[in-house]
């Protein structure tokens, strides 16, 4: 198993990504503690991970909040006895209304995506030099790469910081053996980019535009997460894997 003995905690697991990785972790032998804002969905995925013969638990995590993070941790390390894998997952997307983007949208992507981020980050280091050294993956985007017509600028401001940051801290903490990579998924198919999928017409402009005809599954991005949080990826720090079926390779 390719996290056997890792303690992991996963933010937005409730759901799409978050809770595919949550799964496909404790497939792979890690203990994983879920994090989300939506607790009866987060404690059913919690749920269906032991009923399959995994070991999770689930907390109830804003991200926004400081006090919440460090709770998440101290759960880690109480019933696991320890935190080897952070997974920044949780974020919130966005399209542009043109004229009718706000400031208050913009003010959102940055505290959930990035300044979110950070707080995880910033709660999981301590933890992880306890525990010897530890990986960090963060969930940008392609919108942190490239500009977009259609999304709103401050998503791709967030993603963008959330991009720079994991170099940022990939080198803070590289001494202590701490590895921090980013995951830049394209058009991925989940509850929160069900705007543009669910509708024909739009589904078929991005299936055309992707080199690879289709939209990823967000088994897709688990796969990348699992192995940049795995020792397979030992010698790999403050990198961005891109998941996006050719998409910004044009």
């Amino acid at each position: 198993m390719r996290l056997a003995g890792k303690v992991a905690l996963v933010s937005g697991a409730a759901r799409g990504m978050g809770a595919e990785e949550a799964k496909m972790f404790a497939l792979e032998g890690a203990r994983v503690v879920l994090g989300d804002v939506l607790d009866d969905t987060g404690e059913q995925i919690a749920a269906e991970i032991r009923n399959r013969g995994g070991n999770a638990t689930y907390v109830h995590l804003d991200v926004r909040r400081d006090s919440e993070w460090g709770e998440a941790v101290k759960v880690a390390e109480k019933e696991f006895g320890k935190l080897n894998i952070l997974v920044n997952n949780a974020g919130i997307a966005g399209y542009s209304r043109g004229d009718a983007d706000s400031l208050e949208d913009f003010d959102r992507f940055h505290e959930i995506n990035s300044r979110g981020t950070y707080l995880g980050i910033r709660a999981a280091i301590p933890a992880m030099r306890r525990a010897g050294g530890g990986s960090i993956v963060n969930i940008s985007s392609i919108s942190g790469l490239i500009g977009q017509q259609h999304i709103h600028a401050g998503y791709n401001a967030s993603k963008g910081a959330v991009r720079i940051m994991t170099k940022s801290i990939a080198l803070q903490y590289a001494a202590d053996s701490i590895r921090v990579n980013s995951v830049h998924p394209g058009p991925i198919q989940t509850d929160m980019t069900k705007e543009v999928w669910s509708d024909p017409e739009r589904r078929r402009r991005t299936e055309q535009v992707t080199p690879l005809g289709r939209y990823g599954q967000p088994s897709d991005v688990a796969s990348a997460v699992l192995f940049l949080a795995s020792d397979e990826a030992a010698f790999i720090t403050g990198a961005e894997l891109v998941v996006d079926g050719g998409f910004t390779a044009q």
